[in-house]
C-alpha cells in the first residue's frame, strides 16, 4: 500500500525498502498502520481508551499513517536500505481484479498479488481466450514489472 494505495504518503520517506498496511475498524473506533523494513518494524495505532469514533474519515491512512511517517524518519536515519526479499515459497501472480484468477501476460487492468507457491490462482482460461483474440480487454498492454 505504500508503492500504490492507503498509504503512498509514505513515500515521502524516499525510500524503496518500505511495505505496511493499513487498517480501520468497520465503526472508525481504532486505526492503524503497520509498516516494516528489514531492519526495522513500528505500528502506529489510534484510538481512544473508551469504544467511542474517532471521527468521520479517520481512517489508517490518514489517522495513524502520518505519526508512522513521522516516527520512521528518525528510526531510519543512517540506516541504508536494505531491499525486501521474497520469502521461499512465495510468489508473484498477475491477477485479474474482476474474477480473482490469473490473469494474461497483455490483460490490461491486472494487478500482482502475493500468494504462496502451492496457493497461487490458475489461469482464467475462458478469459484467456477472449483477450488473446482481442489482444487485450481494452487493447492496451498491461506494464509487466516488478511489483515489489
Amino acid at each position: 500500500v505504500i508503492r500504490r494505495g492507503t498509504a503512498t504518503k509514505a513515500r515521502v520517506l524516499g525510500r524503496d525498502d518500505l511495505a505496511g498496511k493499513t487498517g480501520t475498524t468497520n465503526d472508525q473506533k481504532d486505526a492503524w498502520f503497520n509498516g516494516f523494513n528489514r531492519s526495522n518494524v513500528a505500528i502506529a495505532w489510534v484510538g481512544f481508551d473508551s469504544a467511542k469514533p474517532l471521527g468521520r474519515g479517520e481512517v489508517g491512512g490518514t489517522a495513524a499513517l502520518p505519526a508512522w511517517i513521522d516516527y520512521m524518519k528518525e528510526a531510519l536515519k543512517g540506516v541504508a536500505e536494505k531491499p525486501l526479499v521474497m520469502p521461499p515459497g512465495i510468489v508473484t501472480v498477475r491477477i485479474d481484479p474482476n474474477t480473482g484468477k490469473r490473469a494474461g501476460p497483455d490483460q490490461a487492468g491486472s494487478i500482482f498479488e502475493v500468494f504462496r507457491d502451492d496457493n497461487a490462482p490458475e489461469m482464467d482460461q475462458q478469459r484467456l481466450s477472449r483477450t488473446t483474440r482481442s489482444g487485450g480487454t481494452n487493447g492496451l498492454p498491461v506494464k509487466d514489472e516488478d511489483p515489489f
